[in-house]
């Protein structure tokens, strides 16, 4: 397929700003994605049990909280119907720029290019705040979602230990450098 022409199902996928309204429908998204990726890696009875909870009073207490202004979240909607999000926030002290703070796509609707497109839109709200550089954490043995990012052009740079669903894990960091210099040709 030549790479003007794009699939058909990509005309179908749209981001939309989320609300304080979403955040029970973000949760759900979120939760359904951990129950399906980490399974093995957090055990089974999070999981199960207290991760839908958890996640909505995350999400809830999240959208209402102050510093709006500096993050961004959006929903991904496959022909109308929510199947993921991203956010974004600005870390004024990070050492690594804005941090890309949850990326999920539901898993029937992983690999149509809705990860992609929340991707390019986190990438083009860093620029448009004049940051150069994004990172992430990503979950240790999470290969699909390492191989993902991998292949997006982010770059390891660390390991970090830390604690989810009453376990020590690891987190990886991932840093993805911003070209500049397209977001000040696209502004003259």
């Amino acid at each position: 397929m030549p790479d003007s022409v794009s699939p058909p199902f990509l005309s179908s996928l749209a981001l939309r700003p989320a609300t304080e309204a979403d955040a029970d429908l973000i949760a759900a998204i979120h939760s359904a994605s951990w129950q399906a990726t980490y399974r093995g890696l957090l055990p089974d009875a999070f999981l199960d049990g207290e991760v839908a909870q958890e996640r909505a009073s995350y999400w809830r207490a999240r959208l209402s909280a102050p510093g709006a202004e500096r993050r961004i979240v959006l929903i991904a909607e496959r022909a109308g119907e929510p199947i993921g999000f991203v956010c974004v926030e600005r870390q004024p002290d990070s050492p690594w720029g804005v941090l890309l703070d949850n990326l999920h796509a539901l898993p029937a609707h992983q690999g149509i290019g809705a990860g992609k497109l929340l991707m390019r839109a986190a990438q083009e709200w860093a620029r448009e705040h004049g940051e150069a550089q994004l990172y992430l954490y990503v979950l240790e043995g999470n290969s699909s979602a390492i191989a993902f990012y991998e292949r997006q052009g982010w770059q390891f740079s660390g390991a970090e230990p830390d604690h989810m669903g009453g376990v020590d894990i690891t987190a990886l960091r991932y840093v993805y450098t911003l070209d500049l210099a397209r977001a000040i040709r696209q502004d003259h």
